[in-house]
């Protein structure tokens, strides 16, 4: 039995670790003690995760942020039933669905697990609106999206809002949203045959990037206007090419790291470039609040819903991240229950 491993006796909780950096066949499942939660924490028990890059990105050892071996734990998103509350934990009680808003150390606590235990401040209502896989998959996309957009760029109703990287679980719920503001979403896909589904997804029109002159592209769609939000889920060398298609003190938030290139210092430009990073936002309990409002009117209304791709069990959790990076279908998060 390895360092941290119940003992026989306890309650034990079922984890997946990784002890080396490799491809998905390093993920085990091993037995850990059950957390007991202490002021203003919660334990939650975990009822479905979903697999998101950075859980392969640390799996990998490619994450931005040192990842500690041996048994390292992974996850940032889930959903669950509050197990166990301690002092001082704001009105939550046992039994309350849940979904986790922000793990800040997933090597610790991370959501591929049956429990993990958090601040109780981190944790917001389960939709009424989803079911267990859907509440699950939609925290991570829709809280990037938003925090970038809205917290960050203060999208407006009539704001034309650029996004690259489109075909991403990111990238769909940023057109989800914009939609239901009132802006006007044009989404951008390097392969053609997106083009059809990120329509349906709700996006005003799809410039496919290999196709010939980004900015270009973007001027005709706008009247020659540029894009008032720029939303970069990919940066690299390309950054600049978003840079040309956003109108003059407009906003470019740069939010991902699909392109693993360096990306290059803007050239003089009267554009605003922001970078976002997702836990200076979810931190913020005012911000949270307000995330966690327009996500449980936007689910009521029908206008933000996550797109899954296939729904696996805990024994098979290497092939979930298998199937996510096979890229098999961009844009659908694939859902693991405990």
């Amino acid at each position: 039995m390895s360092e941290g491993e119940a003992s026989r006796g306890e309650q034990a909780s079922r984890v997946v670790v990784f002890d080396e950096f490799g491809g998905p066949e390093v993920l085990r499942i091993a037995d850990a003690p059950v957390t007991e939660p202490g002021p203003g924490e919660v334990r939650v028990r975990i009822e479905a995760f979903a697999v998101n890059p950075l859980d392969v990105m640390m799996r990998s050892g490619t994450s931005p942020a040192p990842v500690p071996l041996p048994h390292s734990r992974l996850g940032i998103e889930a959903t669950g039933v509050i197990d166990k509350v301690g002092p001082r934990t704001g009105g939550i009680r046992p039994g309350d669905p849940v979904i986790l808003a922000a793990i800040p150390d997933p090597s610790k606590n991370g959501s591929y697990a049956d429990h993990t235990t958090v601040r109780a401040n981190t944790v917001v209502p389960r939709p009424s609106g989803l079911d267990i896989a859907e509440a699950a998959a939609i925290w991570v996309g829709f809280s990037t999206a938003y925090g970038a957009l809205i917290e960050a760029a203060g999208m407006r109703p009539g704001d034309t809002v650029l996004i690259s990287g489109a075909s991403g679980s990111v990238g769909r719920a940023a057109i989800q949203l914009a939609n239901h503001l009132g802006a006007v979403p044009l989404a951008i896909t390097r392969n053609a045959d997106r083009i059809e589904e990120l329509e349906a997804a709700g996006a005003a029109s799809v410039i496919v990037s290999s196709r010939g002159d980004l900015a270009a592209d973007v001027l005709r769609e706008t009247n020659g206007a540029g894009a008032d939000i720029v939303l970069d889920l990919v940066r690299g060398p390309g950054q600049r090419d978003l840079l040309r298609a956003t109108r003059p003190h407009g906003k470019l938030v740069a939010a991902g790291f699909l392109d693993a290139r360096p990306t290059p210092e803007p050239l003089q430009s009267t554009v605003d470039v922001v970078g976002y990073r997702g836990f200076d936002y979810l931190l913020d309990p005012d911000v949270l609040a307000r995330m966690n409002a327009f996500m449980q009117a936007a689910v009521r209304l029908g206008s933000l819903r996550p797109e899954l791709d296939a729904t696996l069990d805990l024994d098979h959790v290497a092939d979930a991240q298998r199937r996510f990076e096979s890229g098999v279908r961009a844009g659908k998060k694939v859902v693991v229950t405990t």
